[in-house]
């Protein structure tokens, strides 16, 4: 599928990758529509990881739940979804171990499956866009980067975790802007939680993201960290329960939830 497939609709990117004509990642794909982060866990563990979600909402705000366990439709997000193929790419855990990635989960899935939804950061990508800014990774076409970062998210049942977070270079005054605009989207990450020296929060070097891919940073420019939707990744690996579906880094669920009812002014 060639970049033009961001003038579709969400529902026809969803079948594409349905059909398996497609497997990359979404960055820059339909325009004006959320997209998701994915978490699947069996129920026994579904308390602990929405505790661990509302205790953290900047890295794992959540949009939907699946209604019952066992579910694969998830109709408050969009028609005819099936999550278990609607994805280009998923990530399956055992005992906090990715031991597969894969472009569908049908083979596992079982009954007692519980879906979350968690809004990600390509979603506000379009504000910044609209505001004249440019965003690196879309210019590029690569995945956006993402660093394992020192900040502690706080701890909720089996599930604790150091935020993850995105980066997009920009000049300081467009970092400026970009807090602005995205204070508007806290179901999407909301601001920033950093920009400038990557160390101050841990990052050993700016050029090596354990998850996505490096872009350019220009003369000038800083680095501007959101929360990322990763995280939760990074709580599966430290809980270690016994099974966990996420999607790939990068490879998102894209909604039919208009960007626009994500703004909280």
């Amino acid at each position: 599928m060639q970049k033009d497939a961001s003038l579709t609709t969400p529902a026809a990117i969803r079948k594409i990758v349905r059909g398996g004509d497609y497997s990359g990642n979404t960055s820059g794909f339909a325009p004006g529509f959320v997209q998701a982060n994915l978490v699947i866990l069996p129920k026994q563990y579904a308390f602990d990881f929405l505790q661990f979600s509302q205790a953290n909402p900047k890295a794992c705000p959540i949009i939907a739940t699946s209604r019952l366990p066992g579910v694969t439709d998830m109709p408050t997000v969009g028609e005819d979804i099936d999550i278990r193929s609607d994805l280009p790419r998923y990530r399956v855990f055992k005992n906090g171990q990715m031991i597969k990635e894969v472009t569908n989960i049908t083979e596992y899935w079982r009954d007692d499956l519980v879906t979350f939804l968690i809004g990600c950061s390509f979603s506000f990508e379009e504000a910044l866009i609209a505001a004249g800014l440019e965003i690196r990774n879309i210019t590029e076409q690569r995945n956006v980067p993402m660093y394992l970062t020192n900040i502690a998210c706080q701890k909720a049942g089996i599930f604790h975790a150091n935020m993850v977070v995105s980066m997009r270079p920009m000049k300081p005054a467009d970092a400026i802007r970009a807090i602005q605009i995205c204070s508007r989207f806290p179901g999407v990450h909301g601001a920033p939680v950093h920009f400038g020296d990557p160390a101050a929060i841990g990052i050993k070097d700016i050029n090596k993201p354990e998850f996505g891919d490096q872009v350019s940073i220009r003369e000038g420019e800083v680095p501007v960290f959101w929360a990322c939707g990763v995280t939760p990744q990074i709580a599966i690996a430290n809980a270690a329960p016994d099974f966990c579906i996420t999607h790939s880094p990068g490879h998102m669920l894209i909604t039919d939830i208009p960007n626009s009812k994500m703004a909280a002014f």
